[in-house]
């Protein structure tokens, strides 16, 4: 093994389905072993096994958990919308805001004049907050770009970002994220550029590993996202949607039935659209930030969703209109106060949740070898420490491959 961690107290969220909360519960004196960035070794200390080691790092009994996931943000974008969130509060409506040129629009307009570098650096300052919450892969949408070339642009820097020896991307081109102005009252050509042009350029580039749709009355119909999924899985693309969020259209089922990843937002999803989940083995996930940040009272079908064992994966939804809040673990404690999820809930649904949300169960969200070495090391007691407190850092450092990421000097290896 190239490096071993020793004296941890591990939160493996490894799921046994004859015990299904095994993978919650602490195991004290524990040992991790990594070969070429994937775990090679997890139980209880062998002495005779590390003894003379060169590379062995005692943890001092720190609670260690899988790499938290953000499967859901839109990380990257120009300006900001402040100024609208102060008209709201003012009581100006939302449709004289758009008129007044906010709205979605105003971020489009910011990006298209942004350059990569621009995009990137100020993606990079929001990331941090993200990484200071343990935080080791991150999902990132396109969207605001709706053009060819600006929804490359958007792509690229989430491809840059993933160069980064200490964070990793999974990418998801969103065009049909809003209208552009320039195809006002044909929403269908619009759907034909993202067809015939826009899917095909970026799976040629290998840009994106999902397509994502905006299904709901402001945004694209049944049909035109259909068109979307088709045209994405013709192109060997993974699909998953913003859906249910203000009404209840059916997106949910739709995207199920067509093989999504996950279905995100989902508070209108009735028990027919749960079922569809279910059948499908597609997660539901839960984004408390946008629920808070616009003051919404429908909940998310939390209680249909365990009676037909849905995975449910909770995530920040970081985005300048509706959640500019780049803390996963504030997402956790809204999950369980908001939504009423269980500590083991929110944990779940931000590691082992979180990766089947992006498709990549076989790889990260769990730590049991075989995976990848991704895991963070926390100044905690229990896991639901997690959840239940916020603003202090407890963070000690993150582990990324079997790489170290330290964020506090007072600890030593």
């Amino acid at each position: 093994m190239d490096r071993i961690f020793t004296n941890l107290n591990l939160i493996t969220m490894k799921t046994d389905l004859s015990k299904p909360n095994d993978g919650y519960q602490v195991i004290k004196n524990a040992m991790i072993g990594i070969t070429n960035g994937k775990i090679e070794y997890v139980g209880h200390s062998c002495p005779e096994i590390f003894h003379g080691h060169p590379d062995v790092i005692d943890c001092s009994n720190v609670l260690v958990t899988p790499g938290f996931i953000d499967c859901h943000t839109h990380l990257v974008f120009a300006g900001n919308r402040a100024n609208e969130f102060e008209q709201r509060l003012q009581g100006v409506p939302y449709e004289e805001i758009a008129k007044q040129g906010g709205g979605i629009l105003s971020t489009v307009y910011a990006t298209r004049e942004a350059t990569e570098d621009e995009l990137y650096h100020s993606a990079l300052q929001r990331l941090e907050g993200l990484k200071r919450d343990g935080v080791t892969t991150i999902e990132i949408k396109s969207g605001y770009g709706l053009t060819l070339d600006d929804e490359i642009k958007m792509l690229r820097v989430a491809k840059r970002i993933a160069e980064l020896p200490d964070i990793k991307v999974s990418a998801t081109l969103l065009a049909a994220h809003a209208l552009p102005p320039e195809y006002k009252d044909r929403p269908d050509d619009y759907i034909r550029l993202i067809c015939d042009t826009i899917i095909p350029r970026v799976a040629k580039l290998e840009l994106a590993d999902h397509v994502d749709v905006f299904c709901e009355g402001i945004g694209f119909s049944i049909t035109q996202c259909e068109r979307v999924f088709n045209a994405a899985l013709e192109h060997s693309l993974k699909i998953k949607g913003h859906t249910e969020q203000l009404s209840n259209l059916g997106g949910s089922a739709l995207a199920a039935s067509m093989g999504a990843s996950s279905v995100d937002h989902i508070e209108y999803l009735d028990e027919d659209g749960v079922k569809a989940l279910a059948q499908n083995n597609t997660v539901a996930t839960l984004l408390p930030g946008a629920f808070y940040f616009l003051r919404e009272t429908k909940l998310p079908p939390t209680e249909l969703l365990r009676k037909h064992q849905i995975p449910m994966a909770i995530a920040t939804d970081f985005n300048p209109g509706t959640s500019p809040i780049a803390s996963l673990r504030t997402m956790m404690n809204m999950a369980c106060t908001l939504f009423k999820l269980t500590p083991e809930e929110s944990l779940r649904g931000v590691t082992c949740n979180a990766a089947q949300a992006l498709g990549l169960q076989d790889s990260r969200g769990t730590i049991e070898v075989g995976m990848d070495a991704d895991f963070a090391l926390w100044q905690l007691d229990s896991p639901a420490e997690l959840s239940y407190r916020l603003g202090v850092p407890d963070l000690i450092a993150r582990v990324v491959d079997g790489n170290v990421f330290y964020t506090k000097e007072t600890y030593e290896k």
